[in-house]
């Protein structure tokens, strides 16, 4: 589902091209002094507006299924780990070893080595003149993760006594998925360029202060209420066209 800003920008564009269309209606009664509101100008901001809106309308579906694609092969990692870490305990390697292994682990599934401390818990040692500060040690970014999947596998492929049977457990398996992980996440961050750019396009477009058309379309409305007046029936017009302002 579409977020409530995204949805919220086409609906001003919408909007705005209404309010064109009743202002060419008002014929050679509307002639303002002001450029930016003269008609020339206000197609041109629609015209802007409505390719803006259609450039990110464009980049967003690439970048949803690159997501969505990425999302799908990371998802089962979390439970890939705790049988990885399983079946490292069930072999002869040394606890250091283990330890390391569990350590990797952890951060691959946001877990800490030692849980955070309640507010009391904070408070009570704070009264005793010591002050705590925790650092989150979730690392679950998809970079970390893997980063952290790629040290882990190193880590297994040293430990000459696992050697797992199972197919997905076995460090060529692993190495596939830590492949596919690194692609996926490379095709995401691909994709977040150009809908970034496009978004920063509209946003110029539609909300730079003056020239963007929710100002545009503040100062028509004013012109025609000066214009005709406030009871009129163009002002009422177009005064229910509602232009929200939307922060990036």
């Amino acid at each position: 589902m579409a977020n409530k800003n995204e949805t919220g920008h086409p609906i001003n564009v919408a909007n705005f091209d209404e309010l064109l269309a009743f202002v060419l209606g008002y014929g050679t009664d509307f002639r303002p002094t002001k450029k930016t509101i003269q008609t020339d100008a206000l197609q041109l901001v629609s015209n802007n507006a409505n390719n803006a809106i259609a450039a990110v309308n464009l980049a967003l579906p690439p970048y949803t299924n690159a997501v969505a694609a990425r999302e799908a092969v990371f998802e089962p990692l979390s439970k890939l780990v705790t049988r990885l870490m399983n079946a490292l305990i069930a072999t002869d390697a040394t606890k250091q070893v283990v330890d390391s292994a569990k350590s990797l682990g952890r951060k691959l599934q946001g877990v800490r080595a030692n849980p955070k401390k309640t507010e009391a818990q904070k408070k009570a040692l704070l009264d005793k003149g010591v002050e705590v500060v925790e650092i989150s040690s979730s690392q679950v970014g998809y970079n970390n993760l893997v980063s952290n999947f790629d040290q882990l596998i190193n880590l297994l492929a040293s430990i000459s006594v696992f050697e797992p049977n199972e197919e997905d457990l076995k460090i060529s398996s692993l190495t596939v998925l830590y492949n596919d992980l690194k692609d996926k996440n490379a095709a995401v961050i691909a994709a977040k360029a150009p809908l970034s750019n496009a978004r920063l396009v509209r946003n110029r477009i539609l909300y730079k202060e003056k020239t963007g058309l929710y100002d545009v379309a503040a100062d028509v409305k004013a012109y025609v209420k000066s214009l005709y007046g406030a009871t009129s029936p163009q002002y009422k017009q177009i005064s229910q066209l509602k232009f929200t302002k939307i922060k990036p």
